[in-house]
């Protein structure tokens, strides 16, 4: 009996946009990236514009690599792949356009708000409410089209790429809708409803699993599709992506707390962090081994080939990156590494070669395929892989050095046990020069992206290059018996789904839930009091300018930290912050103890001009703070938002805001003016110096008792 032939016409247009978008949203990222990058080797680079500084600019380069050009890419697999796989079109065309035309929308509004700065202060979370609703608007569109076609598909199975896209669908939804709750004070205002502890728990179980279900999962689903295509070969083993895939999965949503080793963190959480990110080894390196022994039987088109070039370089950084990942969440290496450049080294490292290198790899292959051409110039593909790759390791090799430094000179002591550099400002010294190696490497990066995107333009724009959807046609599958229990799964769509979201929830419960039901896990200190309407103010103008990439509000539990910073911090210290400020990187010293360590004046120099305080400094000018005045009118819209976070504010404390401001802000005032500085009384740059100078000042009041139990 002769069989059924059908045929399909696949949505090729929609794939093709969003590989546009991936490269020019990748240039702009990566010029992003070149700018802040010179800014903190060369500080008049910030241009004394405040949307031009590098805390506001900063967040806007990790928003552009990670949704703009990642995402982006991602997006761009996920079409033209499922189709294939699925032997099917898109459920909805209309759906796939809202898709496109929703997220590069949320992206310029992005990249306009965030150099105002309109933020949330939250890392990889920045963007405020109405942005946040947009983006889990145009998940949710994406999603019914992703589950529409995977339910009208023409195959019995859903092949292993299938399996890490539903994974990346459901986890970010669930990471995107937690971390963002807040509550609106204006258009452009809102405060996360967590707070202090909780609130870094949360947002580095978002944060770090951002990272592993929007810049893992999804590359690995478009590694185990394209790199099977490009090299020719199936993949090398079936049952090892089967591991690889639940054992990511599970294990990954567990390891968000080693970004808060030895901090105020419970204990508890901090080891379960670390635990499962040591376990995370073994999947990880399944995965890349999957990858490179695919590659091995044709493993000579490495010297020629410049899609197996990136998809190389791409898996061997995903390799390392997945090494060094879990060694520093070891607590002793943490203490080394956190803080310290020796981070972004491994984050670029997981950016810059893994995610860089499938894309331009997924880029390379599917140019030729979209456009009916073979490539404009493959010696100039080439060029880019070497140009890139060189460029990535002057990057990370840079800043692995700088690092090092950082940390030995931070924890350096002389005979007699104290601080062998007690300024702060002699490690950035030292490391300068080596912020330049790290600007080339990144300049380096750049040009590669930019020759990638020339390459891809004069491809598409030939004149025999083709812009048809591809049809074609196909048998269908006959009928056959699962031989595995896994071979059900994947022909059970909604109950392979449900399963991936109940392993993601487990760790997820576990982390979170005790955190929040068990009063223990944030001690009471009663010194501490809410901000007063100048001081949260202040805090606003603070994560307004981004002072939190530059700065840490956390004094670890390590004699060093205590002898260089202050006493350590305490959970309790930090109930009343929405959000948490604990940064992530120290290119300044930490603040949390800097209350009335240096009278207002010095802070007001420091603002004006920071070398004039600490030469050297590669730390901004603030110039416009002191023109720049607060919205008094606003005030106790903030302190009402926050009194329904359960800040203990009273019923009166709104209506007497604007009094309360006055009233601190003409003490400030007065000291200023008679070192012959005039200000006006709603100048912003007198609430940010209140702010300053509360940090850390409660202890001095607090019950020795209660700090014990904390």
């Amino acid at each position: 009996m002769k069989q059924e032939t059908l045929s399909v016409t696949y949505d090729d247009r929609i794939s093709r946009w969003f590989l546009w978008a991936t490269l020019i949203f990748g240039v702009v990222g990566m010029l992003v990236g070149v700018i802040i990058a010179l800014q903190l080797a060369w500080w008049p680079a910030n241009a004394g514009v405040s949307f031009l500084t590098f805390g506001r600019l900063r967040p806007l380069h990790t928003n552009a690599v990670i949704f703009a050009f990642g995402g982006n890419a991602l997006f761009a697999a996920f079409y033209y792949s499922m189709q294939r796989l699925l032997k099917t079109r898109m459920w909805s065309d209309a759906l796939s356009y809202i898709h496109f035309w929703g997220w590069q929308l949320i992206i310029v509004a992005a990249a306009i708000t965030l150099p105002l700065g309109i933020t949330t202060g939250k890392e990889y979370a920045e963007l405020e409410w109405p942005i946040d609703i947009a983006i889990t608007l145009i998940w949710v569109v994406m999603a019914l089209n992703m589950f529409g076609t995977i339910a009208i598909r023409r195959v019995q199975h859903l092949y292993v790429a299938i399996w890490f896209y539903i994974a990346t669908i459901l986890t970010i939804a669930v990471l995107h809708i937690v971390n963002s709750l807040e509550i609106p004070v204006t258009l452009f205002k809102s405060y996360s409803v967590f707070a202090g502890v909780q609130d870094a728990l949360v947002q580095w179980w978002y944060g770090h699993n951002a990272v592993g279900f929007f810049l893992t999962t999804p590359f690995l689903g478009m590694m185990y599709y394209f790199l099977p295509k490009a090299v020719g070969q199936p993949v090398y083993s079936y049952r090892l992506s089967i591991i690889h895939f639940w054992s990511l999965v599970f294990i990954y949503i567990w390891t968000g707390p080693h970004h808060l080793l030895y901090t105020a963190l419970p204990e508890w959480a901090q080891t379960l962090g670390m635990v499962f990110s040591l376990m995370l080894i073994a999947p990880s390196w399944g995965g890349m081994l999957n990858g490179l022994l695919t590659i091995r039987p044709v493993w000579d088109k490495v010297r020629t080939d410049p899609i197996v070039k990136f998809f190389v370089v791409a898996l061997t950084f995903y390799g390392m990156s997945t090494f060094e990942g879990p060694m520093m969440a070891i607590k002793a290496v943490n203490l080394i590494s956190h803080y310290t450049d020796w981070t972004i080294a491994h984050v670029h490292g997981g950016a810059l070669g893994w995610v860089g290198g499938m894309v331009f790899a997924m880029t390379y292959y599917l140019v030729p395929k979209l456009w009916g051409r073979k490539l404009y110039n493959p010696d100039l593909a080439n060029t880019h892989f070497w140009i890139s790759t060189v460029g990535i390791i002057l990057y990370i090799t840079s800043m692995w050095a700088a690092g090092i430094t950082q940390f030995s000179m931070w924890w350096a002591k002389t005979e007699e046990g104290l601080l062998m550099y007690p300024q702060f400002i002699e490690s950035l010294l030292q490391i300068k020069w080596l912020y330049w190696v790290r600007l080339t490497g990144g300049l380096m990066y750049f040009v590669g992206i930019v020759l990638c995107l020339y390459n891809v333009y004069k491809t598409a724009t030939a004149a025999d290059a083709k812009t048809a959807d591809e049809t074609v046609r196909f048998v269908p599958e006959r009928d056959h018996s699962p031989s595995s229990l896994h071979e059900i799964l994947e022909n059970k769509s909604f109950v392979f789904s449900a399963l991936i979201v109940v392993s993601i929830l487990i760790g997820t419960f576990v982390e979170l839930i005790p955190s929040f039901a068990i009063e223990a896990n944030v001690p009471t200190i009663t010194a501490v009091k809410p901000y007063t309407p100048m001081e949260l103010e202040g805090r606003d103008i603070y994560i307004r300018e981004g002072c939190y990439n530059c700065h840490s509000q956390m004094v670890r539990t390590h004699p060093t930290e205590a002898l260089r910073y202050g006493s350590r911090s305490y959970a309790g210290e930090y109930v009343y912050d929405h959000p948490f400020q604990w940064g992530s990187k120290r290119t300044g010293p930490d603040l949390h103890r800097v209350g009335g360590k240096y009278p207002d004046l010095w802070h007001y120099n420091h603002f004006m001009d920071p070398r004039s305080t600490s030469p050297g400094s590669n730390m901004p000018t603030y110039t416009w703070l002191k023109d720049n005045q607060v919205d008094l009118d606003l005030l106790p819209e903030k302190l009402k938002a926050m009194k329904h976070l359960g800040v203990p504010y009273t019923d009166d404390d709104p209506a007497r805001a604007r009094d309360n401001y006055l009233e601190q802000a003409r003490k400030i005032q007065a000291t200023l003016q008679q070192e012959g500085v005039q200000l006006s009384e709603d100048a912003e740059i007198l609430a940010l110096i209140a702010y300053i100078q509360r940090l850390g000042t409660d202890l001095k009041n607090a019950d020795p008792g209660e700090l014990s139990g904390n």
